[in-house]
C-alpha cells in the first residue's frame, strides 16, 4: 500500500478512547450510529433461558428480504466482548440476511465488565446447543444447516464455542465463518509473535492499545488469558473441526493471528478457506453496502455457502488463497 493512501485512512482511524473508561459511552454512541438512518428489515425478537435458569438470553432474528438459502446463519457480534449488541449490530445483521438470502440470528449475549469471562461465552455456548437439540425453535429441520458466524470478539467466541462442543461431545455445527477474528492472548507490539500487530497496532480502526484494554475487562485475571476459551490459538488439538472460512482484513493488527488460527485448522485434517480482503480495515462487516471491501466479503461467504468447499483439501485451498 502506499504511503500516501495509508494516510488517508490515518484520517479515518478511530479517535482514541479509553476503554476502561469510557465502554459505556462507546455502547450509546453505537447505538445512536446504528439508528441512523433508519433502515427497513423484517425481524423478530426471542428470548431463550440460560442453562442454570439464572437470565435470559435475548436473541433477534433477521428475515431476508428474499430467502435463497435454508442455512440459518447463528451470529455473535463484536465488540471486545464489552461494547456491540443486537440492536448496535441491527444494521449489519438486516444486511447479513438481505446479501446472503439467509435467516441471521444475532445473539445478544452478557457484556464485561459487568459480566467477565465466561458469562458471554456460556451464553453463545448455551444458545448454540439448544437450536443443535432442537433446531425447530429457529423454524429449521435440519441441524446441520445451522453456520456459527461472529466477527472480532464475536468470531473469537464462534470459534471457542466449537472447540468445546467437541470437547464436551457435542453434536458440533458443519460450518463456521470467522471474520477477523481474535485467537491470540498477546497483544504488546514488544513481544507479539504477529507482524500485523506491530505494523498495523497503532493506525486504522483498532490499536493494540484498545485490543489489550478490552482484554482486560473481559478476563481480568491475566493467567486465565492464556486458556483456549480465551484464545483459541493456545488449544492443543484442532480436529474435528468444522468446514471454516477465514476472512482477515489486511490492515488489521488481527489480521495475521486469524490466519495462524485457520493454518492450525488446516494442518489438523479440517476443510478451511482463508481469504485476505486487501485494503480492508478492522470492522469492515459493518460498513456500508457499497463498500468495496464488505461485497468482496460477501461474495466470498456466498461462495463458501455454496459449498466451493465440499471436495477441497484443506492445504490445497489455503495455498489457493496465497496465504
Amino acid at each position: 500500500m502506499n504511503r500516501l493512501f495509508q494516510a488517508v485512512l490515518r484520517l479515518f482511524a478511530a479517535p482514541r478512547v479509553d476503554v476502561r473508561e469510557d465502554y459505556e459511552k462507546m455502547r450509546r454512541l453505537q447505538r445512536q450510529m446504528a439508528a441512523l438512518p433508519a433502515q427497513r428489515y423484517q425481524a423478530l425478537d426471542r428470548q431463550m433461558t440460560s442453562e442454570d435458569g439464572s437470565h435470559i438470553i435475548a436473541a433477534r432474528v433477521f428475515l431476508p428480504k428474499e430467502k435463497l438459502r435454508d442455512e440459518l446463519l447463528l451470529f455473535f457480534h463484536g465488540g471486545g466482548w464489552v461494547t456491540g449488541d443486537i440492536e448496535s449490530y441491527t444494521p449489519a445483521c438486516a444486511t447479513m440476511a438481505d446479501l446472503t438470502g439467509c435467516v441471521v440470528v444475532s445473539v445478544d449475549y452478557r457484556l464485561a465488565p459487568e459480566h467477565p469471562f465466561p458469562a458471554g461465552l456460556d451464553d453463545c455456548y448455551q444458545v448454540t446447543k439448544l437450536l443443535l437439540d432442537d433446531p425447530l425453535i429457529a423454524e429449521i429441520d435440519d441441524p446441520d444447516k445451522i453456520v456459527l458466524i461472529g466477527d472480532s470478539a464475536g468470531a473469537n467466541l464462534a470459534a471457542v464455542v466449537s472447540l468445546l462442543l467437541r470437547e464436551n461431545r457435542h453434536r458440533g455445527v458443519s460450518r463456521q465463518i470467522l471474520l477477523y477474528p481474535v485467537t491470540y492472548w498477546d497483544h504488546n507490539p514488544q513481544t507479539s509473535p504477529f507482524a500485523s500487530v506491530r505494523n498495523h497496532g497503532t493506525d486504522y480502526r483498532l490499536t493494540d492499545t484498545e485490543v489489550r484494554e478490552y482484554m482486560e475487562l473481559y478476563v481480568p485475571d491475566p493467567g486465565t488469558r492464556r486458556d483456549m476459551r480465551v484464545a483459541p490459538l493456545m488449544a492443543t488439538d484442532f480436529s474435528r473441526q468444522p468446514r471454516t472460512l477465514m476472512i482477515t482484513a489486511e490492515l488489521d493488527l488481527l489480521r495475521d493471528e486469524g490466519e495462524a488460527y485457520g493454518l492450525a485448522l488446516a494442518e489438523a485434517g479440517n476443510e478451511v478457506r482463508i481469504h485476505r480482503v486487501d485494503g480492508a480495515l478492522h470492522g469492515f462487516i459493518a460498513l456500508p453496502r457499497f463498500s468495496k471491501s464488505l461485497r468482496e466479503g460477501y461474495a466470498v461467504i456466498n461462495s463458501f455457502l455454496n459449498g466451493d468447499l465440499e471436495e477441497a483439501e484443506a492445504e490445497s485451498v489455503v495455498e489457493a488463497e496465497g496465504t
